[in-house]
């Protein structure tokens, strides 16, 4: 993943509700963040891919960060 898409992908994170990060079960809270990533900029499918897997990676930090705002 190249470090553009990865400090997007981050930036929406901080930039999303934290009710909404919290609120969502897994797959629902990957697909809300790919799905606004996807109306920033275009994604191709192995970004897609990659994004998910990392996304899936990385739900307990996200969570974190949402309920330490």
């Amino acid at each position: 993943m190249n470090p553009f898409l990865l400090r997007q992908f981050w930036s929406l994170v901080e930039t999303t509700q934290a009710q909404v990060l919290l609120s969502l079960d897994d797959a629902s809270l990957i697909q809300e963040l790919l799905g606004q990533l996807q109306q920033q900029r275009l994604l191709d499918s192995d970004e897609t891919s990659v994004l998910n897997d990392y996304a899936s990676s990385k739900l307990s930090l996200i969570r974190d960060i949402a309920q330490n705002r």
